[in-house]
């Protein structure tokens, strides 16, 4: 081998193991997937159709729930699931159970029977409330009445005046109030119709305005309202602000 052969060849190795190296350093450098830290959930509102979907999903990514209902043997159980009986509009109840958690999930709707105005505006500030008392984070599910259209227009103009003077306009009367609070808010209102379905993992998500498809559609599983609800609770996207979702 003569001289220039052997020092061609001396580069070529100190190249290729350069290039190891550094890549080696970089493969080192690369963190893995991390994977969201568990939550101490309270939810209020677990036997519904939807707070039920929200416990599931939840303790599905071994988030741990304190999940209150009026009936809480309609609640259910599993590992990280601890079912409490409640009453929404208890402020006090709920600021204990809120002490040991991370944030306050409400998931109630106004349908007792009763006046839906009194009883939305009684469980928003009994959360508001327990969320300024412990300093935690107080998520709500709203309505889509609270929403606008593509064009600005109110969604709440468009229903029926029954519909104006009940659950919608209790919803966003409670929206109002979260605006008005100093708490750490998110007023999560669905697309204009939720009903179970199947969980695609595939939606779209805005802020105030509402979703529409194609065909001019307002629409989302529960289940799906769920996925995006629990991963709102890991990720923290929408702090202070109203989110909705629709396909």
């Amino acid at each position: 081998m003569t001289r220039s052969e052997f020092l061609a060849r001396l580069v070529r190795s100190f190249a290729v193991g350069s290039l190891a190296l550094i890549a080696g350093l970089a493969t080192a450098q690369t963190p893995p997937a991390s994977k969201p830290e568990s939550l101490n959930i309270l939810l209020v509102g677990a036997s519904g159709m939807i707070g039920s979907r929200v416990l599931t999903e939840a303790a599905s990514r071994g988030h741990q729930v304190i999940a209150g209902a009026r009936r809480p043997e309609r609640i259910a159980t599993g590992p990280g699931i601890k079912p409490v009986k409640l009453d929404a509009s208890d402020a006090a109840a709920l600021t204990a159970l809120a002490k040991d958690v991370d944030v306050i999930v409400l998931a109630t709707s106004p349908r007792s029977g009763g006046d839906p105005i009194q009883e939305a505006r009684a469980v928003g500030d009994a959360g508001i409330a327990a969320a300024k008392a412990t300093g935690k984070r107080l998520f709500v599910v709203g309505g889509a009445g609270s929403l606008k259209k593509a064009d600005g227009t109110s969604v709440m103009d468009s229903l029926p005046a029954s519909a104006q003077r009940g659950e919608p306009a209790a919803l966003r009367n409670v929206l109002t109030a979260l605006k008005a609070s100093d708490v750490n808010w998110t007023f999560f209102s669905p697309a204009m119709s939720i009903r179970p379905g199947e969980k695609t993992g595939k939606y779209r998500l805005g802020t105030d305005t509402l979703i529409t498809d194609a065909n001019g559609n307002s629409r989302i599983s529960a289940e799906d309202f769920a996925h995006a609800l629990v991963n709102e609770l890991e990720q923290q996207k929408y702090l202070r602000s109203q989110m909705t979702i629709g396909y």
